[in-house]
């Protein structure tokens, strides 16, 4: 049987998307990786802080996120099926969940010190974390708003404007880091909370950006965002808390099991949490590229089943994973191939250097496994398939992976003695991810089976 015209054009068009999209995030992603180094150069206690305060606010953040980002199979289905008005509406329906995602946010960056209690972070690093969150709290509404725009443009294939604000926003924030930080021209230096103000900053620079598209691009005015919001539509609202409440706890889970590692790890020293801390931010640097084929291979194949194709659904899902594979791999032996090269960019100390390009080895497998895994969430959600990816995220991720990391960390498990170092929560991390990925491509192409 002769394929679709379509099947031959989507892997073209999941792969222009996806390097659109992934162009801003790497922007996006520069902001961590400016405070990485900016924090690192100005003081080694700064960037230990700097790797507690980023595990809290990312774990806040992206939780939230991914429950917004998690509207965008909604968005492109009505776009699949020409439903211009009804977009409208659930863009309008969209922001009264926002605004409950940006007050529970705010309240948790607000007020940190239990769970700085509970993860045991030293005192002498306390009050510098808990500065640097309540200046994020602040930056945490632009960036929801943003990330509102951001999901829209995506799910309507028009992911060009979003990238584009975000390089200028990544032209302004590196300048404002520096400044702010180690002051000059009349401002003291700041330290890591500069960086958090200049992040506030660029957040608020980014939103009103995004506002003034909304009202004056004309793409975007046929769709008719700027009428009176309706009152809450709740049949709307639980359509989104379906798909959008599952997703940002799987996101959480599985943020969580990557970002509280950094607080589990701070009680070994600062040393260790800045080698931590550098392969982290080289993990999340390198997770923007699978994050970027999972959105652009969702709104295809969210588009094709609104559309009501379901075999070019399956195709635009198996072009998707084809590209995911050979980046993930990539990335992934390039991360282990330089990984003395790339810990010496972020610290000058040799012990730190020697240990982040230990855990580097690691991450390449960590990667791979992770890709694998994200691609598959993300097209399940098209399939409305959340609850059990939610439960399998408990199970692995943070049963096996973040405890049995700590247990392998500080306890010992079985014939294998505690290792005292952040190696232990990165080689139970990559198991967990690779077992959940094996996982749910079974429970995808279970799905895709059925969907026939």
């Amino acid at each position: 049987m002769a394929s679709k015209p379509g099947a031959s054009r989507d892997r073209g068009l999941i792969a222009r998307h996806a390097a659109t999209v992934l162009v801003g995030q790497l922007a996006v992603m520069a902001f961590g990786v400016t405070d990485t180094i900016v924090a690192g150069r100005y003081a080694e206690g700064a960037l230990a802080a700097l790797s507690v305060g980023s595990a809290i606010f990312i774990s806040v953040y992206v939780s939230l996120m991914g429950g917004l980002q998690a509207l965008l199979p909604i968005w492109a289905e009505l776009h699949g099926g020409r439903r211009t008005a009804d977009v409208g509406r659930s863009v309008r329906q969209s922001l009264y969940l926002c605004a409950a995602a940006i007050a529970l946010g705010m309240g948790l960056l607000l007020f940190p010190a239990p769970l700085l209690r509970w993860t045991e972070v030293p005192a002498a690093m306390r009050h510098d974390v808990e500065a640097y969150l309540q200046v994020l709290a602040f930056a945490l509404a632009p960036a929801l708003l943003f990330r509102v725009f951001s999901t829209l443009s995506q799910s309507l294939g028009k992911p060009q404007l979003v990238t584009w604000l975000q390089l200028a926003s990544l032209g302004l924030k590196l300048p404002l880091s520096i400044w702010f930080a180690f002051g000059g021209a009349g401002l003291p230096a700041l330290g890591l909370v500069g960086c958090g103000w200049a992040t506030l900053v660029v957040n608020y620079a980014m939103l009103g950006a995004a506002v003034w598209l909304l009202r004056s691009d004309p793409f975007y005015t046929g769709y008719r965002f700027w009428q009176r919001i309706e009152p809450p539509d709740w049949r709307q609202l639980r359509q989104f808390a379906r798909l959008g409440v599952p997703a940002g706890l799987s996101v959480l889970v599985e943020v969580t099991s990557f970002t509280l590692m950094a607080l589990f790890i701070a009680r070994l020293g600062t040393a260790a949490s800045a080698a931590h801390q550098i392969a982290a931010n080289l993990t999340a640097v390198a997770y923007m590229v699978p994050l970027s084929l999972s959105i652009a291979t969702s709104a295809r194949v969210s588009y094709w089943l609104g559309a009501g194709d379901a075999a070019l659904a399956r195709r635009a899902c198996a072009r998707g994973f084809e590209l995911t594979v050979l980046f993930a791999l990539l990335f992934a032996g390039a991360m282990a191939a330089l990984r003395w090269q790339l810990a010496a960019v972020y610290s000058a100390n040799p012990a730190v250097i020697a240990l982040g390009a230990t855990l580097l080895l690691a991450t390449a497998l960590y990667h791979f496994a992770d890709a694998l895994q994200t691609l598959c969430v993300f097209v399940l959600r098209c399939y409305h398939v959340t609850v059990m990816p939610l439960a399998l995220y408990c199970a692995l991720l943070w049963g096996m992976g973040l405890g049995g990391g700590y247990l392998l960390a500080y306890r010992g498990i079985g014939p294998w003695v505690a290792m005292a170092s952040p190696l232990a929560f990165w080689l139970m991390g990559a198991a967990a991810l690779a077992l959940t990925a094996g996982l749910f491509v079974a429970l995808l192409l279970a799905t895709l089976r059925r969907r026939r």
